[in-house]
């Protein structure tokens, strides 16, 4: 084991340093974001992502949102586990028929005043899968949809977009 540590302390650190990525669109679309948040909602709001049948292209970007690149929580948009925390739905994917249950509790079981964003093609219209035995199609055949954010998948600046067009109206 002293041998490794020796190892560690002689080599030090190898690695380069990050550079902070300088993105402008992202950090004016994040202030405008922010600057509506805090005249709206106090500071924050806070998103549940439900995934009703995805093939997890829309999570990745969802995700992203989260990464250091683009922090979305600097600007006071919060991913909380539960539905009864939550002020927004994010729902990616057609909804199968094995989720139309589950999406549809989450939706009752999110309180009022409650927004529903459907994200990506599958999501807005049912893409690829389309109605069938096995797929409700469009999140709005299940739960009313507030805002759409088309893509395949949408990217994380696309989210963004989004969901500033949501807090806008």
């Amino acid at each position: 084991m002293l041998r490794l540590f020796s190892k560690i302390l002689k080599t030090g650190v190898i690695t380069e340093r990050c550079k902070t990525p300088k993105n402008d669109e992202l950090e004016q679309l994040g202030i405008e974001i922010k600057r509506r948040i805090d005249k709206k909602f106090s500071g924050s709001i806070a998103i549940r992502e439900v995934d009703a049948g995805s093939c997890n292209g829309c999570e990745l970007e969802i995700h992203a949102l989260n990464n250091p690149y683009y922090d979305i929580e600097r600007f006071g948009i919060h991913f909380v586990a539960s539905p009864r925390h939550a002020d927004v739905l994010l729902v990616t994917g057609p909804v199968s028929r094995h989720m139309q249950t589950a999406l549809l509790r989450t939706y009752e079981a999110t309180p009022n005043p409650k927004w529903v964003v459907a994200v990506g093609d599958c999501a807005v219209c049912g893409g690829e899968f389309g109605v069938s035995y096995a797929s409700c199609g469009a999140v709005s055949n299940v739960i009313p949809v507030d805002v759409t954010i088309p893509g395949c998948p949408p990217t994380p600046l696309a989210l963004m977009k989004g969901l500033l067009g949501l807090i806008k109206a």
